[in-house]
Formats: structure tokens, sequence, C-alpha cells
């Protein structure tokens, strides 16, 4: 009988995992949990799920070998796979991933997380599903439903960036409140001529959809790191330094595989440079000065700015007098000293939005 309900298969070889699993999904779901990628295949003979949560190390065929035949098969290849895997191993969540799986979740997992990475990952899917439709009947309804579709993928592109937020426990209204911050710099840039040639030859929705994916590498950073209440060790702060780099390989992907290479060129940029500095001290190339793209320079103060006045588990939020003192105290070192005093002028817009978007 059809409930309404999504379907969603975990499948792991250990009794505790399933039960734990099943108690935490059941209420939203409908759970079949599976012992083994055999018996998964069997059960795949006669039900399609929505979703599979699939254990990395089971004896006889183990989750990588479950996922090549999975995407092997026409009939099961579209179907979202979730690794769960007892160990924090990159080189291991890296190789998942280049095989088709969208995303690494560790054990024992939380409910609530469990829970919201699955709720975000079918509502992508969902759209994904949508997306595609439109484009096949585009024909049909190019007059009425351009629209449509532009707001679809601006969707996307929200429900993903807000997925890569919600594994820092950050929520996507980081995304909201940078989008607006960088905003509020392009319209003091225009009113007072401040880089007025490079901004004159800048697609401004472009650039404000594609802020949204300045973090998009983080996908890719353990849970382990990217939650640890703690200080980081050099090494697992050069982990996260990563999320630069890998976010522009998988912007490059996009950008290979679409006509639209303004909009993925803006995304790359943003991923690739916003933690660079003016004095050359960022990460991840050490670029300095001009010789740091403009959008990655804007978006160092909005992400700066907004880093400051939020709390995170393992600090509490500046006000805004003080955030805005610590980047102009940063002016001509972290920050373009031209971008700083300009974010002077208008920092009570900064203010504004921080306080409308909670």
């Amino acid at each position: 009988m059809n409930t309404g309900r999504k379907t969603i298969f975990l499948v792991d070889d250990d009794m505790t995992n399933l039960t734990i699993g099943k108690k935490a999904l059941a209420a939203s779901y409908n759970v079949f949990t599976l012992n083994s990628g055999a018996v998964m295949f069997k059960m795949l003979g006669n039900l399609t799920p929505d979703l599979i949560l699939l254990d990395v190390n089971m004896p006889g065929m183990d989750g990588y070998e479950a996922i090549k035949k999975l995407k092997a098969d026409k009939k099961t290849a579209h179907i979202p796979v979730i690794f769960l895997t007892a160990f924090n191993n990159e080189e291991m969540e890296l190789q998942g991933l280049s095989l088709g799986a969208i995303d690494y979740i560790t054990k024992p997992f939380s409910a609530p997380l469990l829970l919201k990475r699955i709720e975000m990952h079918l509502l992508i899917e969902t759209q994904k599903h949508e997306l595609l439709f439109f484009n096949n009947n585009l024909a049909q309804m190019v007059g009425e439903k351009t629209k449509t579709v532009e707001e679809l993928k601006n969707a996307i592109l929200s429900t993903m960036a807000e997925l890569v937020e919600y594994k820092d426990k950050i929520t996507g209204v980081h995304i909201l409140r940078t989008q607006l911050y960088i905003k509020a710099l392009l319209d003091a840039m225009k009113n007072n001529n401040v880089y007025e040639d490079e901004v004159s030859g800048m697609d401004e929705v472009l650039i404000l959809q594609s802020c949204q994916l300045h973090d998009v590498g983080k996908i890719a950073i353990r849970d382990s790191i990217l939650l640890k209440p703690d200080d980081l060790t050099p090494e697992e702060f050069e982990e996260i330094k990563a999320h630069t780099t890998f976010g522009e390989t998988v912007i490059q992907k996009l950008k290979e595989k679409t006509k639209d290479s303004d909009f993925a060129e803006y995304a790359r940029i943003f991923a690739i440079t916003h933690h660079e500095r003016w004095d050359g001290k960022g990460y991840p190339n050490g670029l300095k000065g001009e010789n740091i793209p403009l959008l990655g320079r804007m978006m160092a103060i909005a992400d700066v700015y907004d880093a400051l006045v939020t709390g995170r588990p393992y600090k509490n939020g500046f006000s805004h007098e003080k955030a805005t003192q610590i980047i102009l105290k940063g002016k001509g070192s972290h920050f373009d000293p031209v971008l700083t005093e300009l974010f002077e002028k208008v920092n009570h817009e900064f203010k504004r939005i921080a306080a409308d978007i909670q």
C-alpha cells in the first residue's frame, strides 16, 4: 500500500546498527533492514527504495562492491546511496564518492543528524526529477515554465548549500546572509564607483546565485573534524583548508558539463579564493593583493563578518560593533583596503541583515 512515505533500505551486517537505525527513521519513513548486500539485491527485485543507507564493511559483498553493482544496472543506478562507516578515513570516503555515493555518515550516528541528512538528500532528488521533467518538456512550456525552472534551479542550489552547512551544524541562514552581504557590497561598489571596470562586466544575478556554493567543498570534510568542539590539531586544520580545493574540483566538473560557464566560473572563484588574505598569508594558494580575484576579496569580508557575529558550539558570537572593529583592523592585512573602507561606510547594512535574518 502506498502511504506517500519515502522508502529506505538500511543495509548493515550489525543487528545493533539495524535496530538503532530503524528506530531513528521509522517515524518518518518506510524502513527495510537488510543484513547483507545479497539480501538487498534480492529485495530490489520486488521493491525500489528512494534511498539506500549502505554499510561499507560487510562480509561477502562489501559496500564498494554493492554500489558498483547498483550503478552498473540502469534499473538501480538512479537510487541515491549514503555510505555508513565506523572509520574516519578520507581516502575511503573519496573512493566511495567517486563510485557514486552522495554522502558519508559516520557510525555511531546521531539520530537528528541522520534524519536531517536524509531529508536534505531526498529533497535534492525530488527537485532533480522535477527539473528533468521540466527540461524534457520545455518546448511546450517555454513561456509558462521558464520562471519555474529558474526558481527550481535556485532551490536546488540553496538545498545543496544548506546540506553542506548542516554538516557544519550551521543553519542555512549563513548562506542567505552572505548572499545579502555580497549584494550590499556590490550595491555600494556601484554607488561609489569602486572597481567600476570589473563590476560593470559582472552578472549580478549569477554572482548572487553562485556565492551560495562557496563552502561546497565541506561535503568532503569528515564530520569528526567539522563538529569538533575543541581546537583543531595542525593536521586537522590542513584537512579543513582542503575544502577550498575540493570545492574548486567539484565546481570544475560542473563547469565542464554545463553551458552556463559564467555561473560555474563565479562559483569556482568563490570556492577557491574566499580564504585568501590581502597580505598573502591566506590559503590555499597564498595569493596576495589584487592577484586575489575581486569576488574572493568580497567573500572574505562577508564570510568573516558572519563568522564573527554568529554563535557556534565552541564560541559566542561577537556584537556587530566588535566584529566591525576586527574587520577594520584587518584593513591591508587580511582584507582589501579599498573594500574595507567601503565596508566601513555600509556596515550598518550588515548589522541590519544579521538582525533580520536569524
